[in-house]
């Protein structure tokens, strides 16, 4: 659909707001209910994951480098096999209900049975022996401490899962099988508006329930973020059955005569899905963006966060300045879910939206490295006006994170999703399950690997600043390019599979036609 008939369709005002007929609210309104509760628990887990590692006894900032890389990236793996394998042998439904609910067991369970029990269940006394026998290196620290704490190491790596098995593979996966592509332009960037009211959501329950707040413990406020966790999971699964049974079966919303089936058969071994990935050029550009943006992405917010905790030493402290970063950044995208996405999607075409993040994340991550690297030159500017160059770099940094984050939501997911529409049932599966679990955490690893790789010359994350920045560059650039290398070749398949579309719509018609001249004679 054009933006000139979208215009004829819904009005100049409307069809730059809320371009979606009246009878589709009861199809999107599920969708956006099923994206809040999915990204509200997202929020929550992302910001306590960390404040449990860095604050726990024996450990710090050490350990997360090494969870990220030698856990997270190898559950990321598995996860990936037994989906896999899973979609082989379960039906669509089923496959998500078995992969949510033991995310949302998890998180309850932790909360209210393996942290309050954290003293007894955490080997403190042979972690303390390790640590008297190895090496006093950061990463001897950092590996002993994985030990010493494997509850909390155990709840980081499901958190980090959550976003790339729930959000970005069950929910988009599920997203992406029952929405069209002329549905799909008007409603994704629409979506994302249900994300970023969570992210608001969740940064004010952050907030509330932090350490201090009320006077009650840590421990309480764990108890209560996990409830919402669990209560949010109940809902995702609760919407998800309605869906299947009161929306899917109305020819309106969703027709599987439309799907775009794969010529050849449709079951194949894990063994055969990685070796079709290893040939299919269009989900290697998907696969490289996606670890474009996890390794660019990490290697800036490191050097930011490390800022932060130097500003806020203070658990608290800490956990409430990311509870109102959280909340400043649902609000600027939600801005851009309102104003930007959908029309830039609609109006400038698949590929200038795509590159929008790319150039963003670059002038922001170059503007605040350099302020890294010269900061000195500001320390004369900076003290007439009463701040100091730490300060800077912690408002700064929250603003370069603030505007790559809200066109990442508002830009980069809804276009990355698309991309998967016109593909085959075997590589919207498979394909999307090898590049949202795997690739993604190896982007985020890669950038943890960067920078364990520098600290073997430098003796700080400021000073890794100049060389990151030369890397951050090339990143970039190399991704810029790769996204406009997709968008031919997604054109190119979105103009195949409309025609198919309409080509087997007209055979229908002339099929019904038919049968009703036979009926009639």
């Amino acid at each position: 659909m054009s933006a000139k008939s979208d215009v004829e369709e819904f009005g100049k005002i409307r069809s730059l707001l809320w371009p979606i007929h009246s009878y589709e609210m009861k199809k999107i309104l599920p969708m956006f209910f099923m994206f809040f509760c999915i990204s509200f628990n997202y929020t929550i887990l992302r910001d306590t994951k960390d404040s449990l590692i860095v604050t726990a006894p024996g450990s710090g900032a050490e350990a997360i480098p090494f969870l990220k890389v030698w856990c997270v990236v190898p559950s990321a793996i598995i996860l990936m096999l037994i989906f896999s394998k899973l979609s082989n042998i379960l039906s669509k439904e089923k496959l998500f209900y078995t992969m949510i609910c033991p995310f949302i067991a998890f998180f309850a369970l932790f909360g209210f049975v393996l942290y309050p029990l954290r003293e007894v269940l955490h080997p403190v006394e042979s972690a303390e022996y390790l640590k008297s026998i190895l090496p006093s290196s950061a990463a001897a620290k950092g590996v002993v401490a994985i030990y010493r704490n494997w509850t909390f190491g155990l709840f980081y790596i499901l958190a980090e899962m959550w976003g790339s098995m729930v959000l970005s593979m069950m929910f988009w996966g599920f997203a992406n099988d029952i929405t069209k592509i002329s549905e799909a332009k008007r409603f994704y960037g629409l979506l994302g508006i249900g994300a970023n009211v969570a992210l608001i959501f969740s940064g004010r329950a952050i907030i509330w329930a932090a350490p201090g707040a009320g006077g009650r413990p840590y421990s309480t406020s764990l108890q209560v973020l996990m409830f919402m966790v669990f209560v949010a999971g109940l809902c995702i699964i609760g919407t998800y059955y309605y869906m299947q049974r009161s929306i899917l079966t109305d020819a309106r919303f969703y027709d599987p005569a439309l799907i775009k089936k794969k010529k050849s058969k449709t079951k194949m071994s894990i063994g055969e899905s990685i070796k079709y990935l290893s040939r299919s050029k269009y989900l290697g550009c998907i696969a490289f963006i996606v670890m474009a943006y996890g390794v660019s992405i990490n290697l800036v917010e490191v050097i930011w966060k490390s800022q932060v905790k130097a500003a806020y030493s203070n658990p608290a402290e800490y956990t409430n300045f990311m509870g109102h970063f959280s909340t400043i950044t649902g609000i600027v995208t939600l801005f851009m879910f309102l104003f930007v996405s959908h029309n830039v999607i609609r109006r400038f075409g698949w590929t200038m939206a795509a590159c929008v993040t790319p150039v963003v994340l670059l002038i922001t991550g170059v503007f605040f490295l350099n302020f890294i690297v010269f900061k000195d030159f500001f320390i004369g500017y900076l003290a007439t006006m009463g701040t100091s160059p730490l300060m800077m770099a912690v408002i700064f940094g929250a603003a370069q994170n603030i505007m790559s984050k809200s066109s990442k939501y508002s830009l980069f997911d809804p276009t990355k999703e698309m991309s998967y529409i016109p593909l085959d049932e075997e590589s919207k599966t498979k394909g999307k399950a090898a590049i949202d679990v795997v690739a993604a955490r190896l982007g985020k690893s890669g950038g943890s690997l960067v920078q364990q790789f520098l600290m073997l010359f430098v003796p700080t994350a400021i000073a890794m600043a100049p060389y990151v920045g030369a890397i951050f560059i090339v990143i970039c650039g190399g991704w810029i390019y790769c996204v406009r290398a997709l968008g031919r070749r997604y054109e190119k398949l979105v103009s195949e599979q409309e025609a198919e579309q309409e080509s087997l719509r007209a055979t229908s018609g002339s099929a019904v036609n038919m049968n009703l001249g036979k009926a009639s004679t």
